[in-house]
């Protein structure tokens, strides 16, 4: 079998599982929109939290009582969970053959190591590729239901290429450490904690200006949300670094896999 369709039929329940758990995310959080829009109860409490309070909620520089506010809010979390997708999804790729008992399969296939992780790669971001157009299509449904003022489409787009890079910018981490580790198994929990921190580190930055020169550790301040809500788009420069920063991991993913050692 093609390792490519392999690995799609191997990760197939995984994103059905994630694609659903997306959509209930945004249905879920779209439906607490109500609560913050002009005039609702929601909106008092909003105003009284303290600034400290609204930043660790992912609030701090947005205006939850309009849809595109509350939406920049939401997205902190969405990225958050297609995050955690991907880089567990980049550790699989690599750790998983040694977990599963499988490397045999690969080690007979008449293919070089180079073409087997490219194809790992290719059906990893086809997998990323549809939880985030799933995270998409469900984002628009929920903000057309709720929205009552000017059209948002834009920026929700803007806000999803951006979430793809970050995507990307996890999975490739996940795959690299996978390949770089001594044992790959752990590889999902030291990706999953990276990940974290750099969430914990956004939270720190969200708090106060003066370390903002950490930001460079999370790839959930790369981007600006404010900017975004605002339509100002995504800086280029950022998403050059972004590419650059993908082609180093896939790099060493590379390197790394092609010089260990395969344990049956």
């Amino acid at each position: 079998m093609n390792i490519f369709f392999r690995e799609l039929k191997a990760n197939r329940k995984a994103l059905i599982i994630w694609s659903v758990c997306m959509f209930l995310l945004i249905l879920s959080g779209m439906g607490k929109y109500t609560a913050y829009s002009s005039g609702g109860g929601g909106s008092d409490v909003f105003e009284k939290m303290p600034y400290s309070l609204k930043a660790l909620l992912g609030m701090g520089s947005f205006d939850v009582t309009t849809i595109s506010g509350f939406f920049g809010m939401m997205f902190v979390y969405i990225e958050l969970a297609v995050a955690i997708h991907a880089v567990l999804l980049g550790s699989g790729i690599i750790a998983k053959e040694e977990r599963d008992k499988t490397t045999e399969f690969l080690m007979v296939k008449p293919v070089s190591r180079t073409k087997v992780i490219t194809s790992k790669f290719f059906a990893a971001f086809v997998n990323v590729v549809i939880v985030n157009l799933i995270s998409f299509i469900s984002s628009l449904m929920m903000v057309n239901v709720y929205n009552k003022g000017e059209d948002i489409t834009k920026n929700i787009a803007v806000f999803f290429v951006s979430m793809l890079i970050v995507q990307l910018v996890f999975l490739s981490l996940g795959a690299a450490l996978a390949s770089v580790m001594k044992k790959p198994k752990a590889s999902g929990s030291a990706a999953a904690g990276i990940l974290m921190g750099s969430f914990i580190v956004a939270k720190i930055t969200d708090l106060t200006d003066k370390v903002n020169v950490i930001n460079v550790f999370s790839p959930f301040k790369y981007f600006s949300y404010k900017d975004i809500v605002d339509g100002k788009g995504i800086d280029v420069t950022i998403v050059v670094l972004c590419i650059v920063l993908v082609a180093v991991f896939v790099s060493s993913t590379y390197l790394f896999y092609k010089n260990r050692d395969l344990k049956v």
